[in-house]
């Protein structure tokens, strides 16, 4: 699950200039070009190809200018199978993470009826269940909208194949809270379950369930009549829902449909003329009922950012830069769905694309860029950067991990598959992420022809962390970085394969029929050592092809196998146990020779090694 898609770094690589603040919304003429004879002949003659180039059967696109949709249009297939056609009126797609901002609206039109306020603790809100005070900043709404709660990635267990494997919103909420690992206001890490917590807190003082709220106070009022936040689709409308396919696969396959258990995140279906209805409400004020014009303006504010001269958030809204403008954007990916929502409000211009297939990351992320190139020129005088920036910290070398991440659970493993390195030249430029980056000398770095800048962040306890346009990385502890890890298995590796010396000395000695000089606790100890190294190793190597191999059935839950194999580590462990008593036992009058008591204890030095990895990564006592 990919909730903040490669779509979403795509776009953030768009990036022309820093964003520097709120420019007025005034609509200018350079950006009256789409009409929609252009429209058509722009995506008629871009759209086709890039599905076939990229193996997606489908993609349908809305655009809207002023108080009017320009252009609705489906291309392709919406479902292979059945042989239907995608169309812009009828065809639901799944706009996953977009959701997110019906929620953060919700949250809005309940802040205007007083019911709630964005910078209360939300345990004020809650009932059934209480975010623990792990600091002694609370989180708010704020922080929710922001995704600088503080709390960790959870991925494990968000979907479910039925609607009866769907438990309770509260109740999975409060089995499943992830750690706060940050206090609140840090820096943003993205959060589905932060979006969902908020979600629930609106049916709390509400009285109403998150998809019959959004049905009534959102979907009902605006005319979205081809659309809804309920799982499974109702059936007046299953019949249009277009499927997903992952065309990483060979053949293309569909995917089945996934109900999604935090649905505040993620579970609105809906066409593209409907999600024109919701571009325009939000473009012109809130108008129709949503909002009031002072509520939309409020929400599409500016509220939060790593350094003012960066990308941020405006309350739920993705707050960023394209061609030179601000806009307003939030995407999702789901199910093979990649969908993608961008308001322009200076141009009041928006745009909404989704393609059904895991391929379509590619296409949508060159879509919105030729989109861009053709309808939304960059302005000749952009808004100067903000002289008032964030506390920076200097450069600091070494592995960063996202700062959406897990530490308590066996997910914290996936730090280890992919941190990016980052290194700091004499001369003070930074290589990170694939980038060169040079420093302007105010704290601030930036990318050739700064398209993207980047300033580094010092936090509580010691935390470092790096944030750019994009995205936000914080600074790995030495032991989780990847070259000791691999020393670590590495021990283990040659003490698993020593071990081999064990069984030899004694297949040896049955062969010459020699009697053993050593005890018989003695020889148990080694046969333990030799039996936990060995198992071990093979721990690793079988978690290594798990790690490596298709992990989608984790967003079900822990499976079966999974499960089984944790019970290695305990077996591991045990052993060691076992043999580390025997060891000392026997280690006076065993009998034993020297170079036997040495790699008795190299192999105890293999055993420890191994014993840190698995504690460090949550893989001892089933940490789910």
């Amino acid at each position: 699950m990919r909730t903040l898609s490669a779509l979403g770094a795509l776009i953030a690589g768009c990036l022309a200039v820093p964003l520097t603040g709120a420019p007025a919304w005034s609509a200018e003429a350079a950006c009256d070009g789409a009409t929609p004879t252009a429209l058509s002949a722009f995506f008629d003659g871009a759209v086709p190809g890039r599905l076939a180039a990229h193996r997606v059967p489908g993609a349908v696109v809305s655009v809207v200018k002023d108080d009017a949709t320009v252009f609705a249009r489906g291309y392709g297939q919406a479902d292979v199978e059945r042989g239907t056609a995608f169309d812009a009126q009828r065809s639901l797609v799944r706009i996953a993470s977009i959701t997110k901002l019906f929620t953060w609206t919700a949250v809005m039109q309940q802040v205007e009826a007083g019911r709630l306020d964005l910078d209360t603790d939300v345990n004020r809100y809650l009932t059934a269940f209480r975010v623990p005070s792990t600091y002694p900043q609370p989180v708010t709404l704020r922080a929710l909208m922001n995704h600088t709660a503080g709390f960790e990635e959870r991925v494990i267990g968000t979907a479910a194949r039925s609607a009866a494997d769907v438990p309770p919103l509260a109740t999975f909420l409060a089995a499943n809270m992830p750690a706060r690992i940050r206090p609140p206001g840090e820096i943003s890490g993205y959060s589905n379950y932060g979006a969902a917590l908020a979600g629930y807190i609106v049916s709390e003082v509400s009285g109403e369930p998150y998809d019959r709220y959004v049905q009534r106070h959102l979907l009902d009022p605006l005319g979205m009549t081809h659309s809804t936040a309920t799982e499974p689709v109702p059936h007046r409308l299953a019949a249009d829902l277009a499927r997903g396919y992952d065309s990483d696969a060979e053949p293309v396959r569909p995917m089945p449909f996934m109900f999604d258990v935090m649905t505040p995140d993620g579970s609105v279906s809906a066409t593209a003329a409907d999600m024109a209805t919701f571009m325009r409400a939000h473009l012109n004020d809130g108008a129709t009922s949503m909002l009031s014009a002072s509520g939309a303006a409020r929400m599409h504010t500016r509220s939060y950012a790593a350094d003012p001269r960066l990308s941020g958030y405006a309350h739920g809204f993705m707050d960023r830069v394209l061609s030179g403008r601000r806009v307003l954007m939030h995407d999702g990916s789901w199910e093979g769905f990649q969908s993608v929502l961008i308001l322009v409000p200076d141009c009041r211009l928006g745009l909404f694309l989704s393609t059904n297939a895991t391929g379509g990351v590619t296409t949508a992320g060159e879509l919105v860029r030729a989109f861009f190139d053709r309808f939304v020129p960059a302005p000749s005088d952009p808004e100067a950067a903000r002289s008032s920036p964030r506390a920076l910290s200097p450069a600091r070398a070494g592995f960063y991990q996202p700062a959406r991440h897990n530490e308590s659970t066996i997910e914290k493993l996936v730090a280890l598959l992919g941190p990016a390195r980052l290194s700091v030249a004499d001369d003070g430029t930074v290589r990170f992420a694939g980038k060169t980056w040079t420093t302007r000398g105010d704290g601030l770095y930036e990318v050739a022809g700064g398209t993207d800048h980047l300033v580094f962040l010092a936090g509580a306890d010691g935390r470092r962390y790096v944030a750019t346009d994009g995205a936000a990385y914080q600074l790995m502890p030495s032991g989780a970085t990847p070259i000791p890890n691999l020393v670590l298995l590495l021990a283990l590796a040659v003490t698993a394969l020593s071990a081999i010396a064990v069984p030899g000395a004694w297949l040896v000695r049955r062969i010459r029929r020699r009697p053993s000089a050593t005890t018989g606790t003695w020889r148990t100890a080694r046969s333990l050592a030799a039996g936990a190294a060995g198992l071990g190793l093979v721990f690793v190597i079988l978690l290594a092809t798990v790690l490596l191999g298709d992990t989608s059935e984790f967003l079900y839950g822990v499976p079966v196998s999974f499960r089984v194999l944790l019970i290695l580590p305990v077996a591991v462990l045990a052993l060691t146990a076992a043999a580390a008593t025997c060891t000392i036992l026997s280690w006076r009058g065993s009998g034993a020779r020297l170079t036997a008591r040495a790699h008795q204890v190299v192999m105890f030095v293999g055993l420890g090694a191994l014993t840190w990895f698995l504690w460090y990564w949550n893989l001892i006592g089933w940490q789910f």
